[in-house]
């Protein structure tokens, strides 16, 4: 198998190298929608909108979310260039070194964060099965474990991830594991009478909607790392917006329903108790291994955009930022980064707002005969779309930021960039 300092972020995959079919795809996405942190906004949905509501903003978020997310994933399969490397077509080769940027600071936090949920999961578990005094119950333990293994994963690449781990098996353990959570729900909980409890009104649809969205949106900037290793784009399009629906979906419906049946005790660790008294907690040890592929995704990509801004192997670099990930989760007090990483996020929606209709309408999915240093009509259409979310969070909040901003970034940069549709050529 190729090693992976061979694909780099500023090339073209080869075309012997693009082999993720249709089930590769599946897999990976059916994964990436699954995890504790999706588990988790299940549990914020629920008080507010009930299990009606909550199921509803969930469908619909996720089902736009998954259409944008397949689009973006289609442009690394017709480019072959990671998703950072895409960012050069649309915005030049200097105005894409600032999203990579924020996108190596905002990927290094998010991974720092995935280490400490796995540690929190594990301890819990641990602390369940062993009792508090046992050396299980070790955070550093747990840290040092969880960071090595996603670090490990990602060094390894993505080619070996998915093909010798996911489609293999881990996608009958996760599978396995949503199952035997979803039968004990039946069992155990009055589904119906859930259903017709109305939530105490505290979160409207549209926020929930907000919310939801984020998720599959938040892989925007991370989706051409592995699109781009496909056969073609109906292949990572289908993949893609399938797998993450029912994933996604699924798992936070579960979360939903769990929180409003089993997590009532106002705990900071209810839902995970909840889960834990599944299956003697056999289900959430599945979905907390399964969530080393959220760290290495980050880690990994994280790699892949520092390398569009130094010369250095992939796997090396991803060495170095999967240390960086598990001694953040060990030192840093990730909660006071959290608001950081929120507002650097914010400009993703946008950003790809401009990327899409870029690629799609103006470019029309073809490649341009060269790329510039910079393309202002697009900085500007994305400084338009960012400014536009922090307003509307600000002084329309019940409506949700994130969509406008994507379409009104994508809008201005339409009315501004149509000249250079004049300057592509067929790849």
């Amino acid at each position: 198998m190729t090693s992976p300092s061979q694909f780099s972020p500023d090339h073209p995959v080869a075309t012997a190298q693009r082999i993720f079919g249709a089930r590769d795809l599946l897999s990976l996405w059916f994964s990436l929608g699954i995890g504790l942190m999706v588990l988790q906004v299940g549990a914020m949905l629920a008080p507010g909108l009930g299990l009606a509501g909550a199921v509803s903003a969930i469908a619909l978020g996720t089902g736009v979310g998954v259409l944008l997310l397949g689009a973006a994933g289609v442009i690394g399969s017709d480019t072959g260039l990671s998703a950072m490397g895409t960012l050069k077509l649309s915005l030049g080769g200097y105005g894409a070194r600032l999203p990579a940027l924020l996108n190596l600071l905002q990927l290094v936090g998010w991974g720092a964060f995935e280490i400490v949920v796995m540690r929190d999961a594990a301890s819990l578990l641990a602390t369940r099965a062993f009792g508090d005094a046992s050396a299980w119950n070790s955070p550093m333990l747990w840290t040092l474990c969880f960071g090595a293994l996603a670090t490990l994963l990602a060094v390894s690449g993505p080619l070996a991830f998915v093909r010798k781990v996911l489609r293999a098996w881990g996608i009958w353990l996760l599978l396995g594991a949503c199952l035997w959570l979803t039968l004990n729900l039946f069992t155990k909980a009055d589904l119906a009478e859930l259903w017709q409890r109305a939530g105490d009104g505290s979160m409207s649809l549209a926020v929930g909607f907000d919310i939801v969205i984020a998720m599959p949106l938040s892989w925007l900037p991370l989706i051409a790392d592995y699109s781009r290793f496909a056969r073609n784009g109906k292949h990572v399009f289908g993949g893609t917006v399938i797998g993450y629906f029912i994933g996604n979906t699924w798992l936070m419906s579960l979360g939903v329903a769990y929180t409003l049946a089993f997590a009532t005790s106002g705990e900071a660790n209810a839902l995970l108790l909840a889960l834990a008294g599944a299956g003697m907690g056999i289900p959430l040890l599945l979905i907390l291994l399964d969530e080393v592929e959220k760290a290495f995704a980050d880690i990994h990509s994280a790699a892949v955009s520092t390398g569009v801004l130094v010369r250095l192997k992939v796997e090396h670099l991803a060495l170095i930022i999967g240390v960086l990930c598990t001694l953040i989760a060990l030192l840093a007090p990730l909660a006071q980064y959290e608001n950081f990483l929120l507002l650097i996020g914010s400009v993703f929606a946008p950003l790809f707002g401009v990327v899409l209709v870029d690629h799609y309408l103006i470019r029309r999915r073809r490649l341009p005969v060269q790329v510039r240093s910079l393309h202002w009509q697009a900085l500007l259409a994305w400084v338009v779309g960012v400014a536009a979310y922090h307003v509307i969070a600000a002084q329309a909040p019940d409506l949700g930021a994130t969509l406008p901003a994507l379409l009104l970034a994508g809008l201005v940069h339409g009315l501004l960039g149509f000249s250079r549709g004049r300057e592509t050529a067929q790849a």
